[in-house]
């Protein structure tokens, strides 16, 4: 094979660019006349094609071409369908909770919006803290794949490139606001999609796979991590897309509850073939003898690339115009919802909302620094899906009726407590405290041989829900102390009037002289606060 040359290879990645910088300032054009609501969000205007095309391009990065690969060559077989099905499947809670949500809080956009609704502005403030630095995190880990995945195709320092694609979907996104990255997702999922068939296709005529190497690899065989992942990877992909706001703001997105579950459905389903297929070629570098795992030089996270290397030199240039696809169409989803969920949850979308894209480009530096430096892709995922299983858990208890004497109080002290939950089964474990601190980062990654991973995803959730119950006792002791020294009646457990007086399509938790209609900037504005303590 071989790599393009360096000219090719630069036409391929910057026509892309340029491709996408275009057609995004054209349609933000279309655009210019969107009111400030329609930047942010898109609220019931959606059906189930484009959100099934949106979901698939939110969901998929330039960062899966590492992940999946190396994670097949260590648990095989049953590591790339656990992995893919985890990953896919997860995607569905979407389309359960969406509506459920929607109905509680119609006017949202955001996950935050409820919380602040339901459990009060301090646990809101928690809860959009850790979904702002989950989205940094993802970005980061995205072109921190980029710069790599740009390297290892080209030759070339992939500096340049991640400069150009913060460049490209800032200036698009920023005309835009969410409707650009809605329109762009929808042609980036459908050249993903065709350019994954292609790499398939190609890979499947031109890769000569050595039979003997099946056997003796091992990849076919059961392993402990691979039941591990079983556990451990449906926790943390289902908690953590909690944290993502792009998957919200496509949630509310949806005209109807019908059409959100039609296009999840469709985005589970070729998100799950998608991630089997970019999985195999693990399998397949190592049984065509691509990538040798008993070679220290050959480090798994790179395995497709090494698959590459025996393929003619076209295939990198169309995977070259795919990885571009992934990342650019990542990267704008995430920009636009943190441009979204920072507006709605710290300013309350009073602010104008160029200050805050203006914040936003600024939060860019850090993470091309960061980004330059990060040295596991999968570490980085792992940092916020242990906060999510913390904090998830104890947070979804009050989206139901029967739990409606649960409160923020309950959700902030259940999901730090999850956190120093892992510190303590950490500090056992290990035997030393220093390991038990190290165990939060998760600095040996999923694919140790113990079980510090797997006891760090059972105690994170396990952990919330108990300090969660114990946050509970302590506040209904207080109020009940309270109650009896002010001489009132205990009133903690009284079941809330809201539930009593329903209407549908309102907000259920706010009256009327709560809710206020902005129609010249088309938004409505909620100021209920749910109870903290």
């Amino acid at each position: 094979m071989g790599q393009p040359s360096t000219q090719a290879s630069n036409a391929i990645i910057y026509l892309t660019y340029a491709a996408f910088l275009v057609f995004g300032c054209y349609i933000a054009w279309r655009l210019r006349h969107q009111t400030k609501g329609e930047y942010l969000a898109g609220n019931r205007t959606q059906t189930a094609i484009p959100l099934a095309l949106n979901f698939i391009a939110s969901a998929l990065g330039s960062g899966i071409l590492f992940s999946y690969p190396q994670l097949a060559t260590i648990t095989g077989v049953q590591g790339v369908v656990i992995y893919a099905v985890t990953s896919a499947g997860p995607l569905m809670i979407f389309a359960y909770l969406g509506p459920i949500i929607r109905a509680k809080c119609p006017e949202g956009f955001v996950l935050t919006e409820w919380t602040r609704q339901r459990y009060g502005m301090v646990t809101a403030l928690y809860l959009s803290f850790l979904t702002l630095v989950t989205m940094f995190l993802y970005m980061v880990a995205e072109l921190s794949a980029l710069q790599q995945i740009m390297n290892a195709l080209t030759g070339m320092d992939g500096l340049p490139m991640v400069i150009v694609e913060c460049a490209v979907t800032t200036i698009y996104t920023s005309l835009g606001g969410f409707k650009i990255s809605f329109i762009t997702d929808n042609i980036q999922g459908v050249m993903v999609v065709g350019l994954i068939i292609i790499a398939t296709i190609t890979i499947g005529v031109e890769t000569k796979i050595d039979k003997s190497l099946i056997d003796s690899s091992g990849l076919t065989d059961a392993s402990l991590l691979g039941w591990q992942l079983l556990y451990i990877l449906p926790v943390a992909v289902l908690t953590n897309d909690f944290f993502l706001s792009n998957f919200w703001i496509r949630t509310f997105a949806s005209k109807s509850d019908k059409d959100l579950w039609i296009g999840v459905s469709i985005a589970a389903v070729v998100t799950l073939v998608i991630l089997v297929l970019v999985g195999s070629t693990g399998l397949i570098a190592t049984w065509s003898g691509a990538f040798d795992p008993t070679n220290p030089d050959q480090d798994g996270s790179v395995a497709f690339f090494y698959l590459l290397e025996q393929l003619p030199a076209w295939t990198v240039g169309i995977v070259l115009v795919m990885v571009v696809s992934l990342s650019t169409a990542a990267f704008d989803s995430f920009q636009s919802a943190m441009v979204s969920t920072a507006s709605n949850d710290l300013f309350r979308n009073r602010l104008n909302i160029w200050f805050v894209r203006i914040a936003v480009v600024l939060i860019i530096f850090p993470i091309v620094a960061l980004a330059l430096k990060a040295p596991s892709i999968l570490q980085i995922y792992l940092i916020s899906d242990l906060v999510s299983a913390s904090t998830i858990p104890v947070l979804v208890l009050g989206l139901s009726d029967k739990c409606y004497w649960w409160r923020g109080f309950e959700v902030v002290v259940g999901g730090l407590g999850g956190i120093l939950t892992v510190f303590i089964f950490g500090t056992i474990y290990f035997g030393n405290a220093l390991d038990g601190a190290k165990l939060i980062l998760l600095e040996q990654g999923l694919y140790g041989n113990d079980w510090s991973a797997f006891g760090a995803f059972v105690s994170a959730p396990v952990g919330g829900l108990l300090w969660g119950f114990g946050a509970l006792l302590v506040r209904l002791t207080y109020r009940f102390i309270e109650a009896k020294v002010k001489g009132h009646r205990f009133d903690a457990l009284d079941r809330p009037e809201y539930l009593n007086s329903r209407v549908a399509g309102a907000s259920e938790y706010a009256t009327s002289d709560e809710i206020h209609a902005e129609p010249e900037n088309g938004l409505v504005t909620v100021d209920h606060k749910g109870k903290f303590f």
